[in-house]
C-alpha cells in the first residue's frame, strides 16, 4: 500500500503549484507541508541537492518537480497512453521546464545592474519563442498539448503561468489566444478550480 504523500515545498506557488494541480485532478491525498525560507536554511544540508520541492513517499525522499509531477501524472493517465504519447509530452513539459528556467534566472539569478537588459530578453525573445510554438503545438492538437486530450503537461503550464505572470509584470498568454485558452480550460477543471480557491494565497 502506498502511504500518503508529503510534498515539502516553500510557502509559494512556483514549481510546486503543478505538483499540486496533478494531485488535486487525480483526488489523491496528500500532506502540503510549507516551509518558510528561514527554515529552509536548517533543513538545506538534509535535502537531495539542497533544493525544493521534495516528495517524501515511503520512506524515500525524492527530488525534482517535474518527475514527481510526472509520477502523479502516470497515476492519474495524464503521462500518455502509450510510449510515444508519453515522449511527445515529455518533449513538451521539457520546454515548459526551459521556459521556467529563463524566468529563474532573471528572477534570482541575475545582478541587478543586469535585470533591465535581461527583462528585455526575456520579454522580446524567449517569451515570444516559446508562446508561439505552444500556439503553433495546441493549433496541432485541437487545444491541448498532445492528441487533443489533456495530459500533464497541460497541468504544468497552467500551474506555472501565474509564477511566469508575477515575475514578468504582465500575462504571457495575451496574444496567444489558444495558450490563454487552455489556461482557462484547466483553470476551470472543477477539482483544480476548487483547489485554487482554497489554497494559500501567496506572490509566486
Amino acid at each position: 500500500m502506498v502511504a500518503k504523500p508529503k510534498l515539502r515545498y516553500f510557502d509559494a506557488r512556483g514549481t510546486g503549484e503543478p505538483i499540486r494541480y496533478v494531485l488535486e485532478y487525480a483526488n489523491i491525498e496528500y500532506e502540503d507541508e510549507r516551509i518558510s525560507m528561514e527554515d529552509f536554511v536548517n533543513i538545506k544540508p538534509t535535502l537531495p541537492f539542497g533544493s525544493l520541492p521534495v516528495l517524501e513517499i515511503n520512506g524515500k525522499v525524492i527530488n525534482q518537480s517535474t518527475a514527481i509531477c510526472r509520477y502523479f501524472a502516470k497515476r492519474a493517465g495524464l503521462a500518455g497512453g502509450d510510449d510515444f504519447e508519453a515522449l511527445q509530452i515529455d518533449a513538451v513539459a521539457d520546454s515548459i521546464v526551459d521556459l521556467r528556467i529563463a524566468f529563474t534566472n532573471y528572477c534570482w539569478r541575475t545582478p541587478e545592474a543586469q535585470k533591465p537588459s535581461s527583462y528585455e530578453t526575456l520579454k522580446k525573445e524567449n517569451i515570444p519563442v516559446y508562446l508561439s510554438q505552444f500556439e503553433k503545438i495546441l493549433k496541432e492538437n485541437n487545444g491541448h498539448f498532445v492528441n487533443g486530450k489533456l495530459s500533464y503537461a497541460d497541468l504544468l503550464f497552467a500551474g506555472t503561468v501565474e509564477y511566469f505572470n508575477n515575475i514578468i509584470k504582465f500575462d504571457i498568454t495575451e496574444g496567444f489566444p489558444l495558450v490563454k485558452a487552455l489556461v482557462e480550460k484547466v483553470h476551470n477543471i472543477p477539482r483544480i478550480k476548487a483547489w485554487i480557491a482554497r489554497r494559500p494565497q501567496t506572490f509566486l
